[in-house]
């Protein structure tokens, strides 16, 4: 009986902290039945990708398991899952709770610390090249104003992004 115990705590131990976060708190409706995997088109070209499988883990308190692993960042957010499942389990808003976790354990794909760190220097994801520039005049559009990189930096040191794209540059 004892084991028991052991073992339910080891489950609500993650799967605590996934409730407790915006999108998060359906995950223990999940009973398991498939409809989320079965409906999901990355997990029918991607073998790596499993709505079920990362929600199994989940709930089964496999935290290092599910956010070092790439299968959360895969979700293309369809949301055919969450329309199809019949414990209204928001599966695609649990996704991004997981991704959450995740980024705040230090454990994203680097595109996305590439990102960051683009916007950081550039106030861009992607430079607008000279040639660019010389064209939007023929399209009709305005010039392109400096970024004002200082308040996005100031938004991104907010919400945790600039600590971690400065942390990566480091490197």
């Amino acid at each position: 009986m004892k084991h028991g115990k052991e073992e339910k705590t080891t489950v609500l131990s993650f799967s605590n902290p996934v409730k407790s976060r915006l999108g998060g708190e359906t995950i223990t409706r999940c009973y398991q039945c498939g409809t989320c995997a079965s409906s999901c088109p990355v997990a029918k070209i991607n073998p790596q990708f499993n709505p079920r499988e990362i929600i199994k883990l989940s709930l089964l308190g496999e935290e290092a398991e599910v956010i070092s692993s790439d299968a959360v960042w895969l979700c293309c957010s369809c949301y055919n899952c969450q329309e199809r499942c019949p414990q209204k389990v928001e599966i695609a808003d649990v996704i991004y709770a997981l991704r959450n976790i995740a980024f705040e354990e230090q454990h994203s794909p680097d595109i996305y610390l590439e990102f960051a760190s683009a916007l950081m220097n550039n106030g861009r994801l992607i430079p607008i090249s000279k040639f660019l520039e010389k064209k939007r005049p023929d399209y009709g559009l305005p010039p392109l104003q400096p970024t004002g990189v200082e308040a996005l930096k100031k938004i991104l040191s907010a919400i945790g992004l600039g600590g971690q794209s400065q942390k990566e540059e480091a490197k």
